[in-house]
């Protein structure tokens, strides 16, 4: 096999597979099904949006998906790696380093600065210097165009820009997947516009697969591929 070769067989190798996932939630004496053996393949650099009505259960697939809440049957198999063979500590150490999340509300933390915001993944991490960790952060914040906004806390910003502090937080750790649940839907229209080009832009260079909940049908519409979930399973649209 040539490198070129090589190289694409890498890329269309899988990073996620999810194996009949099932989760139930029991309401009384009532259980409900929220994942009724849902597969997902993901590859590298793919990006995916998650469409469906409200209540479907697209938070919960992105939860269960990232190891926030543990699926009654099924697995998941991330880079190889079966994240039921992972312990409590071991999955958020592969949270931290590999994936990364943005949420409809940016979830900042007010007392801080953009750039100590964005650099509070990193800090989290053992060995690694104060000043690596600030640089790193100042370049993610100059990538999504906020170099003039590194020491402003969230309450002086607008909301596309804590939004574009959210999504430079995700990516600092340079994850291989982000998870992305409603991340313009709290966002006007030209704000959501701006946000769409900059995650489109995100995605080429920085080379990241993305998971999209959205009800967005314009953000939808630019992903590889739309799925929707409905009872419980992914269909293709």
């Amino acid at each position: 096999m040539n490198k070129k070769k090589a190289v694409n067989a890498m890329e269309n190798q899988p990073i996620l597979q999810c194996c009949d996932l099932v989760k139930n939630y029991v309401a009384g004496s009532e259980t409900i099904t929220v994942l009724d053996h849902l597969n997902l393949n993901i590859v590298q650099h793919e990006r995916i949006a998650i469409t469906g009505s409200s209540g479907s259960g697209k938070t919960t697939l992105l939860n269960v998906i990232a190891g926030l809440d543990q699926p009654d049957e099924g697995e998941i198999i991330f880079n190889g790696q079966r994240l039921s063979s992972l312990d409590l500590k071991q999955q958020a150490l592969l949270r931290n380093e590999q994936l990364g999340f943005v949420y409809q509300f940016h979830h900042l933390l007010a007392e801080f600065t953009a750039i100590e915001n964005v650099a509070m993944p990193l800090l989290m991490r053992e060995k690694t210097t104060l000043k690596t960790v600030y640089s790193r952060a100042e370049q993610m914040l100059c990538h999504v165009g906020l170099e003039k906004r590194l020491q402003h806390k969230p309450a002086t910003l607008s909301g596309g820009e804590r939004q574009r502090v959210a999504i430079a937080r995700a990516l600092v750790t340079n994850p291989v997947l982000v998870f992305m649940d409603e991340p313009t839907g709290n966002l006007d229209h030209y704000t959501a516009a701006s946000v769409h080009d900059l995650m489109m832009e995100l995605a080429d260079t920085q080379k990241v697969s993305f998971i999209v909940v959205t009800h967005d049908k314009t953000l939808a519409d630019k992903m590889d591929r739309v799925l929707c979930l409905t009872e419980g399973r992914l269909i293709q649209q």
